[in-house]
């Protein structure tokens, strides 16, 4: 809901250093996994019960996340990229709640579980969407320029990066905050199949 005011704010500085790192040689590719195998360093260090710490490679991941874009504009775009990036996401943001149920599965498996039967649901009619727009060449850059066609919901990743961020800053309030943001990623999956349904049942 939020993705398309953050990208106005974030593009500009994000494409000004995509552009000075691809003039280094920096590939987009590259700069995915980096940013993959930081959120996944962050992911362990929640397991370990260093929240505050697991803050700077969550938030260093983000920025990444979204620098790799800013690589490939100022070099050259990639389907591969685009599915390398998709990719990476979702172990992210599976990663991280896991890593809170590994941290206390006693107080956290249910609403942990919960969390990522969500995410599944919600990213499983996200990609089935994009399928759908492609086959009838629907295009939007709302979230900025993307390989695949990224609807819009309730919730996208500036708000699921607040989300984590919250979860680190306030780990007691794990489970009640998880119940509350499954839920929500539940109905904006619900929502996005009721607009499937609407635009492309003919």
């Amino acid at each position: 809901m939020l993705d398309r005011y953050a990208r106005q704010l974030i593009d500009p500085p994000l494409n000004l250093m995509g552009r000075g790192l691809a003039a280094r040689g920096c590939s987009a590719d590259g700069v995915t996994l980096v940013g993959l195998t930081l959120g996944l360093c962050a992911a362990l260090l929640i397991a370990l019960g260093q929240f505050g710490w697991a803050l700077v490679p969550l938030l260093a991941s983000r920025l990444a996340d979204g620098l790799d874009g800013a690589v490939a504009r100022a070099t050259q775009k990639t389907d591969f990229g685009g599915y390398l990036d998709i990719a990476a996401d979702f172990l992210f943001y599976g990663a991280i709640p896991m890593a809170f149920v590994f941290y206390d599965p006693a107080a956290n498996g249910a609403a942990g579980a919960f969390l990522l039967a969500s995410f599944y649901f919600n990213g499983t009619s996200f990609l089935g969407y994009a399928i759908l727009a492609e086959k009838r060449g629907h295009k939007t850059d709302l979230q900025g320029q993307k390989t695949l066609y990224y609807s819009n919901g309730l919730l996208e990743g500036t708000e699921t990066i607040v989300f984590f961020l919250l979860l680190c800053l306030f780990e007691t309030f794990f489970a009640p905050l998880a119940w509350l943001f499954g839920s929500l990623c539940f109905a904006t999956a619900i929502l996005r199949i009721l607009a499937a349904k609407r635009i492309y049942s003919d």
